[in-house]
C-alpha cells in the first residue's frame, strides 16, 4: 500500500480523533460482517458443493469477491493503523503530522492493484492488472457493495438448500408411499396410466432434488418474491402426486367393496332374468286368454352381461382391481338398465290382462250398485249385464268387445237414472277399440 498526497484543508486534531474514531467502529463492523460471512453455512456449502449453472456462475463472481473483500479490508486495516501511530506518537500532533494524518484519513491514498480485483468488476477495456487508488470512504463504499452482493449470493442458496431438498425429500417418500399402494392394487407401469404417472414423478423429483443440490439460485425468485425460492415445480409436483393418490385410491377402494358390489351385480341380473322368464310365461297366458296381435315378444337373458361379470369375476379373483373398476361401473350401469327393461316388457305384456280385470271389476262394481238401488230385475241390465260377462269370462277374450259392451251396461245404467260409479275412467266418449 502506498500513500500519496492530499488536497484540501488540513485536518485538526479534534476532526482527526472524530475520524478515527469513525472509521475505527467501521473497521469493526466490517470485520464482523466479514467474518460473519466466513463463517455462513451456505457460504461453506457453496464452497464444497459440485455446483452447475447459475449457481456455478454466481458463486465464481462471489468468491472472488469474498478474497478480494479481505485484501480490500487488509489494505482498510493497514491504512486506519498507520493514521492510529502517527497519532499516537504525541498528545498535540504537529502541523506536519496533521497533514499527513489528513491524507492518510481523506486522500486517495490506498492502491489496490487489478490483480485484488474481481474479474467482473475490472474495465472490459483495461489492463489486466489495473491499479486503483482509493480513499478509505471510497475502499468502505466498495467494500459494502461488494459485501451486499457476496451475502446475497450466500444467503439465497442457503434459503434454497434450507427449504426445497428436505420439502423434495418428504414428497418423494410419499411418492414412494403411494408407489407400494399402488403396486398392491396393481397399479404399475405398462398396467395403468397412474403407474405410469407415478414412474415419471419419481424421477422428476430425483431430478429436481438434484438440481436443487447444485444448482440452488436456479430456483431463487430474487426481486420478484424476495427471501423466497421458487417452489412452482415442487408445488405442481404435489398437485400431480395428489391426484395419482386420489386414482389409486379409487382403485383400492373397489377392492374393498368388490365382493359386495359383484353380489349385487349379480342379483340385479338375477332379478332381470326372472322377469323375463315371467314375462315371456305371462305372455303365452296372455294369447291363450285375450284375443289379441300385438302382444310384444319377450327377449332372452342379456348373454354380454353374464359373460362381462364372468369376466369381472376373474379380475377379482386374480386382484385386477385396476381393470376391474371401469369394468364394474360400466356393468352396474348396464345391469340397472337391463332390470328396468325387463322389469318393462313384463309390464306391456300383461297389459291385456290388467284391462280385463280392470273392465271385469268395474263391471261387477256397477252391478252392486244396481243392486243396492233395487233394480237388479231391469231385463235391460241384466241383458247387457250378461252380454259382457259372457266376452269378459270367455277365452280368448275379445278385449274390444268387452269394452263396448260394458259401456253399454253403463250407458243403460245412466238412462234409468243410476249415477255412475267414481271409478268410471271409461265414459261415453272415449270409444271403442281394443287396447
Amino acid at each position: 500500500m502506498a500513500v500519496a498526497g492530499a488536497s484540501g484543508p488540513v485536518m485538526g486534531r479534534e476532526d482527526v480523533d472524530r475520524a478515527l474514531a469513525r472509521l475505527g467502529a467501521e473497521h469493526e463492523a466490517i470485520e464482523s460482517s466479514l467474518l460473519a460471512l466466513q463463517d455462513h453455512s451456505g457460504r461453506r456449502l457453496l464452497e464444497g458443493a459440485e455446483l452447475t449453472g447459475v449457481t456455478k456462475e454466481r458463486w465464481a463472481e462471489t468468491d472472488a469477491a469474498v478474497s478480494a473483500l479481505w485484501t480490500h479490508f487488509e489494505a482498510y486495516t493497514d491504512a486506519l493503523n498507520t493514521a492510529r501511530e502517527l497519532r499516537a506518537r504525541r498528545r498535540w500532533p504537529t502541523q506536519t503530522e496533521l497533514a499527513r494524518l489528513t491524507e492518510l484519513l481523506h486522500g486517495e491514498g490506498i492502491t489496490v492493484t487489478g490483480a485484488a480485483v474481481p474479474d467482473h468488476a475490472r474495465s472490459l477495456t483495461g489492463p489486466a492488472r489495473l491499479s486503483e487508488r482509493f480513499s478509505l470512504e471510497q475502499l468502505l463504499a466498495r467494500m459494502n457493495g461488494w459485501y451486499d452482493r457476496a451475502m446475497e449470493t450466500v444467503a439465497a442458496a442457503d434459503s434454497v438448500w434450507s427449504a426445497l431438498p428436505a420439502r423434495i425429500d418428504l414428497l418423494a417418500a410419499e411418492t414412494q408411499r403411494v408407489r407400494s399402494l399402488a403396486d398392491s392394487v396393481g397399479v404399475r407401469p405398462g398396467a395403468h396410466p397412474a403407474g405410469d404417472e407415478l414412474d415419471a414423478l419419481v424421477e422428476e423429483l430425483a431430478e429436481l432434488r438434484a438440481r436443487t443440490v447444485s444448482d440452488p439460485l436456479a430456483f431463487w425468485r430474487g426481486e420478484s418474491a424476495p427471501g423466497r425460492p421458487d417452489t412452482s415445480r415442487y408445488d405442481q409436483a404435489g398437485r400431480r402426486l395428489e391426484e395419482i393418490r386420489r386414482e389409486v385410491e379409487a382403485v383400492l377402494h373397489v377392492r374393498d367393496d368388490a365382493e359386495h358390489r359383484l353380489k349385487r351385480l349379480r342379483d340385479v341380473l338375477s332379478r332381470a332374468d326372472r322377469t323375463l322368464t315371467e314375462a315371456r310365461g305371462a305372455r303365452v297366458e296372455v294369447l291363450s286368454k285375450i284375443l289379441a296381435s300385438d302382444v310384444p315378444a319377450v327377449s332372452g337373458p342379456a348373454a354380454a352381461l353374464h359373460e362381462q361379470l364372468d369376466t369381472a369375476e376373474e379380475f377379482a379373483r386374480t386382484t385386477q382391481w385396476h381393470r376391474l373398476s371401469p369394468l364394474l361401473d360400466s356393468l352396474e350401469e348396464r345391469a340397472d338398465e337391463e332390470l328396468l327393461r325387463a322389469r318393462d316388457s313384463l309390464t306391456a305384456v300383461t297389459a291385456p290382462l290388467a284391462i280385463r280385470a280392470e273392465l271385469r271389476g268395474r263391471l261387477d262394481a256397477y252391478r252392486a250398485k244396481v243392486a243396492r238401488l233395487g233394480m237388479a230385475e231391469d231385463p235391460l241390465l241384466i241383458e247387457r249385464y250378461d252380454q259382457a260377462r259372457r266376452l269378459l269370462w270367455s277365452a280368448p277374450c275379445d278385449l274390444a268387445a268387452a269394452e263396448r259392451t260394458v259401456r253399454r251396461y253403463q250407458e243403460a245404467v245412466a238412462e234409468i237414472g243410476v249415477p255412475r260409479t267414481p271409478t268410471d275412467r271409461w265414459g261415453p266418449g272415449r270409444g271403442g277399440g281394443s287396447r
